[in-house]
């Protein structure tokens, strides 16, 4: 049997960022569940805010085109995303929007179809990334991806993490590996 892919990434493009920490743990737990995983940084892929006209006129940015091929490589999303103002960070949404588009006569929703993501997302505050979440979901399904029941949130995440980047509590690296382990499920199932 062919190991699910699993696409990996923060909606935060700063360096300290609780997400991507999150994120690397969760990226671990995914591959020792038994997936090969790419992690990337979306901060490599610096593009314009959408804009149809600047679409029009230019088309799609060529780190928009990399990424849609990255997506169309994975069965499975593997996302962390931070809360801005009670919902997802404009660099994941721009990041997601930018995908979509129409591409050499092929639909937007392409690279969407199929997948499976699982989400989580860390926050200093006391609801862990809760609302942001929730919008991220929404999102996500309406461009077609099955989204997992299953997420984690992390609350006061400034606090969770060990000098060596790993989460401090063996409650949720419980709930992490679990999540990993469904989410490597899920895909293998819809790779068969």
């Amino acid at each position: 049997m062919t190991p699910a892919r699993v696409l990996a990434f923060a909606g935060s493009a700063r360096a300290a960022s609780l997400n991507k920490r999150l994120l690397r743990v969760a990226a671990d737990a995914v591959a020792a569940a038994g997936a090969e995983v790419t992690v990337i940084d979306l901060d490599d892929y610096p593009m314009p805010v959408y804009h149809g006209d600047l679409e029009a006129r230019e088309g799609v940015p060529a780190n928009a085109r990399k990424l849609r091929e990255m997506f169309l490589a994975h069965g499975a999303l593997l996302i962390a995303s931070p809360e801005n103002n009670g919902s997802v960070s404009a660099l994941l949404k721009n990041t997601l929007d930018w995908v979509s588009r129409p591409l050499d006569g092929q639909n937007g929703l392409v690279p969407y179809q199929r997948k499976v993501a699982a989400l989580l997302a860390a926050s200093p505050g006391g609801l862990g990334g809760a609302r942001g979440i929730a919008h991220l979901r929404a999102i996500l399904v309406r461009l077609g991806v099955l989204v997992l029941p299953e997420q984690f949130t992390l609350p006061r995440a400034h606090e969770a993490f060990t000098g060596e980047g790993a989460l401090a509590e063996p409650r949720h690296l419980a709930s992490v590996t679990g999540l990993a382990r469904r989410l490597v499920e899920i895909a293998t199932r819809l790779a068969d």
